[in-house]
């Protein structure tokens, strides 16, 4: 919609809209960061405090002191890192194979990615179980990862072949014309202009592996290897006990964002600059 064509009103009509909406999107993320910095007291009280004033690090002191944090980094660290580079990897190819070759059952193909899409995921929590368990790969890096990217690879792969039906192939056949060949103009030409999905691609991947809660509780049983959402589910039991210490929940919540943040912000950049390319190289 262009709203330079709107009149005042109707332009701070749609302004304000927007900010509301914006502020209903950040407002439940600013209150966990700022209620990990109070105190549990201060939490249930009556009076919200909007701003930590006064505030500390006692509840990231507590979260962090927990022996098990560690290890469950590691862990989503490691199931996450290996999803997102055998994902981003099949998803390429087959989004290639499906965009620029004709071949039979390409249109099967097609069609049962959207199949599978559509499959909801606790149809098949048992077989997953059973067929991880047959692998003997319970509680191991490889089972939980397998899973992750059979989830995420179907999606993965329609996302990249919207990027990769954009980029005409009129690109590689002129560069082939100027004496490349076909391997030397793809990766040449089209490669980088595939950036930008490329880069969104693993930015979907990493989210849903990093938070992904029920597979992980199914597949990793035994309560020493835990990914970060099942760390933080013990350590809300742990903390409930006796009573919900809500700061130091808030605080390990804020823990396993960080990362998160921590990948977006990296990436966002070179998203910009693989559009930025991209539409020069175009």
């Amino acid at each position: 919609m262009n709203l330079t064509k709107k009149s005042p009103a109707a332009r701070m009509a749609w302004t304000t809209l927007a900010l509301v909406a914006t502020i209903a999107w950040a407002f439940p993320v600013y209150w966990m960061i700022n209620s990990s910095f109070l105190s549990n007291a201060t939490l249930q009280s009556l009076t919200p405090t909007l701003v930590p004033f006064g505030g500390d690090l006692d509840n990231f002191a507590a979260a962090l002191s927990d022996g098990s944090f560690l290890t469950a980094l590691g862990m989503s660290a490691m199931i996450t890192g290996l999803t997102l580079i055998v994902c981003i990897a099949f998803a390429f190819f087959a989004a290639l194979a499906i965009s620029r070759f004709r071949f039979r059952g390409r249109k099967s193909f097609v069609l049962s990615v959207l199949v599978i899409q559509m499959i909801p995921a606790e149809a098949l929590f048992i077989a997953q179980y059973k067929m991880i368990a047959g692998f003997g790969l319970l509680n191991t890096v490889v089972g939980v990862s397998l899973i992750y990217t059979a989830t995420v690879i179907p999606f993965t792969i329609w996302m990249l072949r919207g990027f990769v039906a954009g980029i005409p192939a009129d690109l590689e056949e002129a560069a082939m014309v100027d004496g490349l060949s076909r391997n030397q103009a793809f990766m040449r030409i089209t490669f980088p202009l595939l950036a930008p999905g490329l880069v969104a691609s693993g930015v979907y991947a990493f989210l849903q592996a990093w938070n992904e809660f029920a597979v992980a509780l199914i597949l990793l049983p035994e309560g020493q290897k835990a990914t970060l959402p099942l760390w933080l589910r013990g350590f809300l039991q742990d903390s409930a006990v006796n009573q919900t210490n809500w700061g130091e929940v808030m605080a390990a919540s804020t823990l396993v964002a960080v990362p998160v943040i921590v990948f977006f912000m990296f990436v966002q950049g070179r998203m910009t600059q693989g559009l930025v390319g991209g539409a020069v190289k175009g």
